[in-house]
C-alpha cells in the first residue's frame, strides 16, 4: 500500500469520525467511520505502519472532537485528546490481527469473528466508564442522538447495544467492499454474509423502535410545568467576589420573570450561587427569600460545606430543593462522580506538580447514593433523580436513580466552562441515551445551554433558544413536560439487569478469538505481500 493510500485512510478516518459526532452531527458517518481502517487491515499491512497510522489518526480525531477543552486547559486537551484517541484506536490492532484471518473461512466463522470484534469495541467503551476514574464521553452510540429509530434497543442493552450495531455495520461494509473489490468472486459468491448478518441487527433495532413507539402520543400525560433559568454567567466571573452582587441580581430578576408563568417548579443550573447554600447563612437566607417571593419551589445547584473549618470539613457539589414556605430542605443530592483535574486532582501523590502548571482549585468531595428528591408537580409527588454536570455520561448513575424509584431525571450543568463550541451538544447527546435506557424523561438546565427536555424515547421535545436560534443566551422559558403512562413505575430491562450486554460482548470477543485462532481456512487465498517498506 502506497504512502498516498495510507494517508488517505488516515484522513478518511479522522474526517468521518469527527463529523459523525456533535456538533457536526452527520450520524450516518458512524456506520462507515471505522470501515477504511478495517478494509486496510484485510490487505495485510505491516504492523508498524498500520499501528502508527490508525493510532495517530484516532489521536488527531479525538483531539479535534474534544477541542473545546482548550477553554478549560490546553494541558488537558493536549493530554486527554490523544489518550482517549489512542485507547479507542487500540481496537484497530485487533482488527489488524483478525481481518486477514477471516479470508477463506466459512460464512459462520466469518460472522462469529465480526461479532467478536464488535464485542471488543464494547469492552473498550466499557473500560472508559471506570479506568482512571472514567471518561465515557461520546461512545459510538452518542452519534445517533438525533436518530431515535436505532436508539430504542438501548432500553434493553443499554447504549452498548447501539454501539455494537454501528461497529458491526462498519465491519459489514468493509467486508462487502473487500468481497467486491479484492476477492475475485463471481455471481452469488460475491455476496457478503457478514454484511447481511449485520444488516439483520439493524433491522432488529428498527423493529424495536416500531414496537416501542407505536401510538406513543395517545399514552402521553402531563407531568408538570417546569421553568428553566439560564443565567449564562461567564466562567471568569462565576467565582469572582467582584461579580457576586451582579450574579445575585441576575438570578433574582430571571427567577421572578420565570415565576410569572406559574410553573410547578423553577430549575436553576449547577453551582448557580456565588457562595454555598449550605454553609453560608447569608446565601441560604437569600435563596429562601427568592423562593418566598416567587411563591414557587426552586430546584438548584450549589456548593455545600459540611463541618466548615473543622479537620473533617467536606465540600460537595449538590442539588437542593427550596420550598417557598419551609425553605431549603434537609434532603439534598451530592455529586458522586467528580471531574478529574476540574473538581479534584487524581493521584495527588504523583500528580501534585500539576497544580503549579494549571490552577485546579480545592478538591470537591464525592457524594453517595441518595434516594430521589420529591417534587410536587401538578399536585402530585414525583421522585426526581438529579445528575450533576457530566454524571449523565455514566449509564450506571442514571439507572441507579431509577432503580431507587425516580420517575424523572434532572441534569444540571455549568457548560460555561467549555465556551460556545460543540461541548454543549456533545453533552446533551448523553442525556438522550440515558432517557432511552431508563425510559424516563430528562430535564436539562445549563448555565449557558443546552437546556430543554427529552422524552423517554429520546425525542428532543424542547430546547431553549434565543431569537437568533442560539442556545447560548441569558433567559428563561417554561416547558410542559409529558410522561408516557405505560412506563409510569415500570423499569426498563436495562435498569433491571444493568450491563449484562457487556458480559455478552466479552463472551463474543473471547469466542470469536478462539474460533479464528484454532480453526483453519476452508479455502485459503493467496496471501498478499505485507508492506515491508513500512515504518
Amino acid at each position: 500500500m502506497t504512502l498516498l493510500s495510507t494517508a488517505a485512510v488516515a484522513v478518511l478516518t479522522v474526517v468521518l469520525t469527527v463529523l459523525a459526532f456533535p456538533p457536526f452531527s452527520v450520524p450516518e458517518f458512524a456506520y462507515v467511520c471505522l470501515a477504511p481502517g478495517v478494509f486496510w487491515a484485510y490487505r495485510r499491512p505491516a504492523f508498524k505502519r498500520y499501528a502508527w497510522t490508525m493510532l495517530g489518526a484516532n489521536a488527531v480525531a479525538w483531539t479535534i472532537i474534544l477541542g473545546w477543552l482548550h477553554h478549560v486547559s490546553w494541558l488537558g486537551l493536549g493530554l486527554l485528546g490523544p489518550v482517549v484517541g489512542v485507547w479507542v484506536g487500540s481496537w484497530y490492532l485487533a482488527a489488524w490481527w483478525l481481518m486477514p484471518r477471516l479470508l477463506g473461512r466459512g460464512a459462520l466463522e466469518r460472522i462469529v469473528g465480526v461479532f467478536g470484534l464488535a464485542g471488543a469495541w464494547i469492552l473498550i467503551e466499557w473500560t472508559r466508564t471506570w479506568l482512571l476514574s472514567g471518561f465515557p464521553w461520546l461512545p459510538m452510540a452518542a452519534s445517533q442522538w438525533q436518530r431515535v429509530s436505532i436508539l430504542q434497543i438501548a432500553a434493553y442493552t443499554g447504549a452498548w447495544g447501539v454501539s455494537f450495531v454501528l461497529v458491526a455495520m462498519n465491519l459489514g461494509f468493509a467486508a462487502y467492499a473487500h468481497r467486491l473489490l479484492c476477492e475475485g468472486q463471481r455471481g452469488l459468491r460475491r455476496r457478503s454474509q457478514e454484511f447481511f448478518a449485520c444488516m439483520f441487527l439493524l433491522i432488529v433495532c428498527v423493529t424495536v423502535h416500531v414496537q416501542e413507539t407505536f401510538n406513543r402520543g395517545q399514552f402521553a400525560v402531563p407531568l408538570g410545568r417546569v421553568a428553566l433559568v439560564q443565567p449564562y454567567v461567564p466562567q471568569m466571573q462565576k467565582w469572582d467576589p467582584a461579580f457576586a452582587q451582579e450574579i445575585v441580581a441576575t438570578l433574582e430578576r430571571i427567577t421572578q420573570e420565570a415565576a410569572l408563568s406559574r410553573p410547578d417548579v423553577i430549575l436553576w443550573p449547577e453551582a448557580t450561587t456565588p457562595l454555598a447554600v449550605q454553609g453560608d447563612p447569608e446565601t441560604r437566607e437569600w435563596i429562601e427569600g427568592v423562593g418566598q417571593r416567587a411563591k414557587v419551589p426552586l430546584l438548584l445547584g450549589s456548593l455545600a460545606f459540611e463541618n466548615a473549618n473543622q479537620p473533617d470539613e467536606a465540600i460537595y457539589n449538590g442539588v437542593f430543593l427550596v420550598d417557598p414556605k419551609t425553605g431549603v430542605q434537609s434532603t439534598a443530592y451530592y455529586k458522586q462522580h467528580l471531574v478529574p483535574f476540574g473538581e479534584y486532582l487524581p493521584f495527588p501523590w504523583a500528580l501534585g506538580w500539576l497544580r503549579h502548571l494549571q490552577p485546579i482549585g480545592e478538591d470537591i468531595d464525592a457524594g453517595k447514593d441518595m434516594p430521589p428528591l420529591m417534587l410536587r408537580l401538578r399536585g402530585h409527588s414525583v421522585p426526581v433523580s438529579p445528575l450533576v454536570c457530566y454524571e449523565d455520561t455514566f449509564p450506571k448513575l442514571a439507572a441507579n436513580g431509577v432503580r431507587m424509584g425516580a420517575e424523572l431525571l434532572v441534569v444540571v450543568t455549568n457548560n460555561a466552562w467549555f465556551g460556545e463550541g460543540g461541548a454543549a451538544y456533545q453533552h446533551a447527546a448523553h442525556s438522550v441515551l440515558r432517557a432511552v435506557e431508563t425510559r424516563r424523561p430528562v430535564l436539562r438546565c445549563g448555565n449557558g445551554g443546552w437546556s430543554g427536555w427529552i422524552d423517554e424515547f429520546g425525542n428532543v421535545r424542547a430546547v431553549l433558544k434565543d431569537r437568533t436560534g442560539s442556545i447560548y443566551f441569558r433567559g428563561t422559558e417554561t416547558l410542559s413536560v409529558y410522561r408516557d403512562i405505560r412506563w409510569t413505575t415500570q423499569q426498563s430491562f436495562y435498569v433491571r439487569h444493568g450491563d449484562w450486554f457487556v458480559a455478552v460482548c466479552a463472551g463474543l470477543a473471547l469466542f470469536g478469538f478462539l474460533v479464528i485462532r484454532t480453526g483453519r481456512p476452508t479455502a485459503p487465498e493467496k496471501p498478499e505481500p505485507a508492506d515491508e517498506g513500512a515504518l
